[in-house]
């Protein structure tokens, strides 16, 4: 039977559990949660992240919430190359699909995932098996101000053109740090949305996705912090 964690009570509670992944591999996680590793890479998208939720003890699930309801903390895992560099956008929430005039970036759900995030890098190397892939040192982040100035900038930019409709404008060209990409099983998971000629119509449903070059960022600050310490 998999074993469930109870949520950490505290922020440091948190932390020990991270101190205590760190540098385990995703089987030896999988095995102290009597959790089956995948048999492929290609079964596996989503597991990594999943796995080290359960680890943590993360209670939001897919909800709209921070991972860590209590502690108003989200989690994001960020597969990694060799180079510590992250190998892909890291997704953050569903974008809307409807016109929600006087929606502001203060209440949306992307800044609320945003506001305080609990970062653990994994290493993703295609050429290492999954359940030798090994987890680093996690750590928390807020949005500095002008990190915060870009997100919201890119938040209006990108949400503006879902509000007219102008889906076949919106593409991952678009936004700073943030991107808006189409977030779906497959081709045939269509949503009924109002286009931007005011008729009803189909379209994929999209998702906020922070963009690889800024979750680097994010990863060689932290690096360069702690080597200072």
């Amino acid at each position: 039977m998999n074993i469930i964690r109870k949520p950490p009570e505290s922020e440091a509670e948190l932390m020990r559990r991270c101190r205590a992944l760190a540098g385990k591999s995703l089987g030896q996680v999988a095995a102290e949660l009597n959790i089956a590793v995948p048999g492929s890479r290609a079964r596996a998208k989503g597991w990594a992240g999943q796995l080290i939720e359960r680890y943590l003890g993360a209670s939001a699930a897919s909800r709209p919430r921070p991972d860590f309801m209590s502690l108003g903390i989200e989690l994001k895992t960020i597969p990694v190359n060799r180079q510590g560099r992250a190998r892909e956008s890291t997704f953050v929430c569903m974008a809307p699909m409807t016109a929600a005039p006087g929606l502001r970036w203060s209440d949306s759900t992307v800044r609320h995932k945003l506001n305080r995030v609990l970062w653990v890098p994994i290493e993703a190397d295609p050429g290492i098996m999954l359940s030798n892939n090994r987890t680093g040192n996690a750590f928390l982040w807020s949005p500095s101000p002008e990190q915060a100035r870009v997100l919201e900038q890119d938040w209006q930019e990108l949400v503006e053109m879902l509000c007219f409709g102008e889906f076949d404008k919106v593409s991952a060209k678009h936004g700073k740090y943030l991107q808006i990409r189409p977030k779906a099983a497959s081709s045939a998971s269509l949503v009924r949305t109002t286009l931007a000629d005011g008729e009803a119509g189909l379209t994929l449903p999209r998702g906020f996705y922070l963009r690889a070059r800024f979750t680097t960022m994010l990863l060689e600050e932290f690096l360069s912090a702690d080597d200072a310490d």
